[in-house]
């Protein structure tokens, strides 16, 4: 490849890169900003430097408001707070006494209020940290803040470094005080800007002793315990070095999206990490030390726990306590998996290497060393090429026994009694025979019994048989029998091979038999998942869809389900078949929001139910509530399987959605179809005898001797009501002929004058009472169009506006030229169109009132939006209002200007259509 090739190919942009940037710009369009005073420790003036910047934003003229702010009693900062404005707090009743809280919902209507103005509505919300009273919408006060971002609402908060989720156990650490309302890391960096509120430790310690940080009792108090010296030391280096990580990762993130850096390409690649969970609570620390890494590192990671035979009989609430750990790790923005394998250092091992993850973080406890590997050990032997980091888990941290629950402790039982019996029937059954029996198939014999414990029980029993195999072929067939001694050193290895094969052939079928458990496992919900969505591919009614997922749901979780599908006016419904109790308002907001709720998640965490919007392809179009009957958290393979019965049900309410919008307009298309035949054959066949009856009413008027008067009259009268009823029949003929498109359309480059004008003599006789204003502006284009259309279309006009008005009444007709068009109108004093059906008027036998008396069908409203649609251009009606009533109606014509022929002298405009 030539040089100059390379460096150009080595200089493209990366495309995944900048998909990635279009997406998440995407993510931040319509989203509010938000801005945290981030701080060392209580007292640095976080809240009064945010109060500051409010008062010179609202000098400004921003909109804002103050949710909550939290002075304690510091004069200065509630002296800056009663000059701004404030949302009322909300009472909450709280074991026996009535709290303050935020109030989300005058929040979210003020910034309702505020949206669409020159600048964003902002709320300033103190302490991003704070939990909220039970009962409140959600429990965190970080998760109010994102729930007004979604609006589009700017927050500005404040928070300290000890309430960052990821710094939670150094800061325990350094000052001996356990925080525990954190707020996540991945919030913290998503934050659009941090400001660093820094004071001196000196300066500070001044601060809390004149009482400007808490009262003087608190004061002495927190000056012994938390407000020490080498704690503020401590502290003010973690805020600093966090917030410089953060300024790290942004400047990451200019270097990828710009791909240069002082004019040479960028590609770079990264480690990755892998935090090991086991059970128990030290997963948290391990959770907590690889995010801290990997923020400081900026690199990606993930968060396992491996699903072993070995974690089977782990307590309950220890393996709980594992899946919090992993629900803290997807909260601070981990990808996490429970993967399924006979061995945990195997499974760890082959999951690292499929994932390109180089970095490795466990847990470590202090205590004696066993005589096996440990984990770390076995780790390290089996992945050379990856970097193992050991992280210290609080002393406190027990082991978690593996014991048996009282439900499985039983068939354990049965399975070491079924080794020791079966092993002792091969003796009892083989004793008789030894004297046909070869000493090598007897063993062959306690072999099978081995393998048969180990493929019924697993390995616990298979190594209890393989010992009393070995005991037994020695005491009751090895030379000198009925004895454990041995005559011939040979047996020894004979004793030592069969056990060897014996332990082998256990873990092995033990093993296997895990892994077949596991393959059902995964093969049952394959196949649940096939069943559901071939059934879904087949019915043809939302209710239908309601009893398969309930129906899944029921033979997958033992779950209680409800379906709640929106309508088109986006009103949740309840289809029938509901077993699970449903909350409207919680069912509402995860459908506005987009977003689970219930059980499990951050919003409304202590319901019993679990809420999913159905996300189709095109839009939301419902809510599943899912009511476990197991209290234990959902794994993730559990959670993956639900999204996914989610997503088909979504995708199947989509699909009948639009048959039945594919079956309603291939009707509306035939019945159209239909009608506009039955028009054109109609009007042709209606056209001939109109045509005879005017000419014969033209011969009686002209007849000799003249008619009498009232013989006269009626044949004016025949004449009339035979040229009204021709132009009806025009009417329907050109509708029909439009919407068939048979009608070419003759553009030439015209004045609007000369159109308009021919518009009123043809108009002349409808006109005779009606006064009619022109304002046309001097600067008017030429306009490329079919004049004779255009002109039927003005006399439509014209003529709806004389037969709907009273008589003496003007008409005013103006036209001005816009930057790529042209806007006419015509305005009338009459009645105005009916409220609410401007539009409706434009549909094909519409009238305005079914009750008026003037003649008509209703098509010329109809002619006219086909013809200036034809054109390119656009019609309306409206009402004009005066002193807050309708003082007439008014249709706008919107034309394209287009850019006319330059006369040169060569040749000539168009002539006029005689």
């Amino acid at each position: 490849m030539p040089a100059e090739m390379h460096d150009a190919a080595d200089t493209r942009p990366d495309p995944d890169a900048l998909l990635r940037q279009v997406h998440a710009e995407a993510a931040q369009v319509g989203r509010g900003r938000l801005k945290i005073f981030f701080g060392a420790s209580a007292g640095v003036g976080k809240t009064y430097a945010m109060l500051a910047a409010a008062h010179r934003a609202q000098a400004q003229g921003r909109p804002l408001v103050v949710g909550l702010v939290e002075t304690h009693g510091r004069a200065e900062t509630e002296a800056m707070a009663a000059e701004l404005p404030r949302l009322v707090l909300r009472d909450v009743a709280h074991r026996g006494h009535v709290l303050q809280e935020f109030d989300l919902d005058a929040a979210l209507a003020f910034g309702a209020q505020h949206l669409g103005g020159a600048e964003p509505p902002l709320v300033l919300l103190d302490e991003l940290a704070h939990s909220n009273a039970p009962g409140s919408r959600h429990p965190k006060r970080w998760q109010d803040v994102q729930e007004l971002l979604a609006a589009g609402i700017d927050v500005w908060s404040t928070m300290n470094v000890q309430h960052l989720e990821s710094l939670n156990d150094i800061v325990g650490g350094i000052t001996g005080i356990r925080v525990w309302e954190t707020v996540p890391d991945t919030l913290f960096d998503s934050a659009d800007e941090v400001v660093v509120v820094d004071l001196p430790p000196d300066e500070l310690l001044a601060r809390l002793a004149a009482g400007k940080v808490y009262i003087p009792a608190q004061a002495e108090q927190a000056a012994a315990n938390f407000f020490r010296k080498g704690n503020l030391i401590a502290l003010r280096e973690l805020a600093l070095r966090r917030t410089a990580d953060r300024v790290d990762s942004q400047m990451q993130t200019w270097r990828r999206t710009s791909g240069h850096v002082g004019g040479q390409p960028q590609w770079s690649t990264r480690d990755a990490l892998l935090a090991c969970v086991g059970p128990g609570a030290g997963g948290e620390a391990v959770v907590r030390s690889a995010a801290r890494l990997a923020a400081q590192s900026g690199l990606p990671w993930h968060a396992v726990f491996v699903d072993a035979p070995s974690q089977q009989n782990v307590e309950p609430a220890a393996r709980e306590q594992a899946l919090r750990a992993l629900k803290l790790a997807q909260e601070l923005g981990a990808g996490i998996a429970t993967p399924t394998g006979a061995d945990v250092v195997h499974t760890l091992a082959r999951y690292a290497r499929e994932h390109n993850l180089s970095r490795l973080v466990l847990g470590r406890r202090s205590g004696r060393r066993h005589w096996r590997a440990s984990l770390t050990e076995r780790l390290a032997e089996l992945t050379p090429d990856m970097d193992i980091l050991q992280v210290p888990l609080p002393a406190r941290e027990r082991v978690p026994e593996r014991r048996p629950s009282a439900a499985a402790a039983p068939l354990a039982w049965q399975g070491y009694a079924l080794a020791t019996g079966a092993c002792f029937a091969v003796a009892l059954l083989a004793t008789p025979l030894s004297s046909w029996l070869e000493l090598t198939n007897i063993v062959m014999l306690f072999l099978l019994v081995v393998v048969g414990v180990a493929l019924r029980h697993g390995r616990g029993p298979a190594m209890l048989a393989a010992f009393l195999g070995v005991a037994l072929f020695d005491f009751f067939f090895v030379p000198p029998r009925l004895s454990f001694s041995v005559s011939d050193v040979q047996y020894l290895i004979t004793f030592a091979v069969m056990l060897v094969v014996a332990l082998v052939v256990g873990q092995l079928m033990a093993s296997l038999r895990t892994q077949a458990r596991a393959a059902t496992e995964r093969e049952r919900r394959v196949r649940g998942l096939y069943q559901m969505s071939r059934e879904l591919s087949a019915v043809l009614q939302v209710e239908q869809v309601a009893e398969v997922a309930a129906r899944f749901l029921r033979a997958e979780f033992a779950a209680q389900s409800a379906l709640l599908v929106a309508d088109d006016d986006n009103r949740l419904v309840l289809q029938p078949g509901a077993t699970a109790a449903v909350d409207p308002a919680v069912a509402q907001w995860c459908f506005d929001h987009g977003e689970a709720a219930g059980r499990g998640t951050n919003t409304l965490p202590a319901s019993a139910s679990l809420l999913l919007p159905l996300k189709g392809p095109m839009r939301l179009r419902g809510v599943l509530v899912l009511q476990p009957a197991q209290t234990s958290t959902l794994t993730p393979e559990q959670r993956q399987l639900l999204d996914t019965c989610a997503s088909l049900l979504a995708i199947s309410i989509e699909r009948i959605h639009y048959i039945q919008v594919a079956q309603s307009t291939t009707v509306q298309m035939e019945s159209e179809r239909l009608r506009n035949s039955l028009l054109s054959a109609i009007s042709h066949d209606l056209r001939t005898p109109l045509a005879a009856l005017v000419g014969l009413a033209d011969t009686l008027q002209r007849a000799q001797p003249p008619l009498m008067p009232a013989h006269a009259e009626t044949a004016a009268a025949m004449r009339e009501s035979a040229q009204r009823m021709n132009a009806l029949v025009a009417n329907l003929l050109d509708m029909a002929r439009l919407e068939a498109g048979s009608v070419p359309l003759r553009r030439e480059w015209l004045p609007l004058e000369e159109v308009l004008g021919s518009a009123l003599q043809s108009c002349q006789g409808l006109l005779a009472r009606h006064p009619v204003a022109l304002q046309l502006q001097d600067d008017l284009p030429l306009l490329h169009l079919d004049g004779t259309l255009l002109e039927r279309v003005l006399a439509n006009l014209l003529e709806n506006a004389a037969k709907y008005t009273p008589a003496e009444t003007p008409i005013r007709i103006a036209a001005a030229p816009l930057a790529q068009e042209v806007r006419i109108t015509v305005d009338d004093d009459g009645p105005g169109l009916p409220p609410g059906r401007e539009e409706a008027v434009f549909e094909k036998f519409e009238r305005g009132s079914k009750e008026q008396a003037a003649p008509g069908v209703g098509l010329g409203l109809a002619i006219c939006r086909a013809i200036v649609q034809a054109h390119g251009g656009r019609i309306w009606g409206e009402n004009r209002q005066q002193e807050g009533r309708v003082a007439g109606a008014r249709f706008v014509i919107v034309l394209p200007r287009g850019e006319p022929p330059q006369d040169d002298g060569s040749q000539a405009l168009p002539a006029e259509t005689p």
